[in-house]
């Protein structure tokens, strides 16, 4: 398992690790990955903060982040004191973050940092154009809470997915909604994007095609479906954190012979999965591993015993 794992990580110079919730393991996998990409120069950086020892919204204990020598680091410049490798500060990027400037160093020494990086997508694009600038072979951002758009193409060209059972005490819950994200991320790219037109009524029945600018919701899908305009066709939307469907309507488009693409895509290298929660209540480790591998086709970790 672990050199096909290293194997899918390696094939991607962009990626981004996106948490179902707080504790689902992103930390533990994030430090794998940095202790086992062979002597790749690695650039890092977080949207949100990372690295504190104890999360400022459960009060649980969390692993701190561990990076080798010659490590690139993108963090506000309040950051730099809380960490205890030796810095080389190669360069300021004039991105603001409530905890200073964005600055971009190498560690000199193996050791803990702590993050808090771009907020914003051109800022990441900017950050990882400085790592390869700088020397680095690939670029991973630590993605916070919620953020699902970093699936999209313009910041990652692969997306490592955790979820755990601090989602939610129910496993079928915590399976079908992991299934549901891991799906909408796994949306093809589009091979050619339909020009923007009227609506999406419109377009359709004249091209059996349209291109959804904004957010594609149940709202405007679901009349059409009814009366029968959506079929046999494809919508295109920017990226997946555009797709607000349910999995109930995905469902039907997809018996209606309607196919999703985005513009920006990306694909997701791994799933891992946390079978303890912070919260107090675990999953049967077994039970959780097999549900989750039935339900996604992409290699699933428990990182509670793989990645430790």
């Amino acid at each position: 398992m672990k050199q096909e794992l290293l194997q899918q990580l390696h094939s991607v110079k962009t990626m981004s690790i996106v948490g179902m919730c707080k504790n689902a393991g992103k930390t533990t996998m994030l430090n794998w990955m940095l202790s086992n990409m062979d002597d790749r120069v690695l650039g890092l950086t977080s949207i949100g903060r990372d690295g504190e020892s104890t999360d400022v919204v459960t009060g649980t204990e969390k692993p701190g982040i561990f990076v080798q020598e010659g490590t690139l680091i993108a963090t506000a410049k309040d950051m730099l004191r809380l960490g205890d490798v030796t810095k080389e500060i190669l360069m300021t990027t004039g991105i603001p973050t409530p905890l200073g400037e964005v600055v971009i160093m190498r560690a000199r020494s193996a050791g803990h940092v702590q993050l808090a990086g771009p907020s914003i997508t051109t800022q990441l694009q900017e950050v990882s154009r400085a790592f390869f600038e700088l020397g680095a072979e690939q670029s991973i951002i630590d993605g916070a809470l919620g953020r699902k758009s970093l699936g999209a193409r313009t910041v990652a060209e692969g997306v490592v997915l955790c979820t755990g059972a601090s989602y939610h005490m129910s496993m079928e819950k915590v399976v079908a909604d992991t299934a549901y994200i891991y799906r909408l991320m796994n949306i093809p790219k589009a091979e050619t994007i339909p020009a923007v037109g009227e609506s999406l009524e419109v377009d359709f029945k004249a091209n059996g095609e349209a291109f959804i600018g904004g957010a594609l919701t149940d709202t405007m899908v679901l009349p059409l479906l009814k009366s029968g305009v959506l079929r046999k066709g494809r919508l295109v939307v920017r990226d997946p954190s555009k797709i607000l469907l349910t999995p109930d309507t995905l469902d039907k488009l997809e018996v209606r012979e309607v196919k999703l693409q985005t513009e920006q895509a990306a694909r997701t290298l791994c799933v891992t999965v946390n079978p303890f929660s912070a919260y107090g209540w675990h999953f049967d480790k077994d039970v959780f591993m097999a549900k989750m591998k039935e339900a996604i086709d992409a290699p699933v970790i428990n990182v509670r015993e793989e990645m430790v």
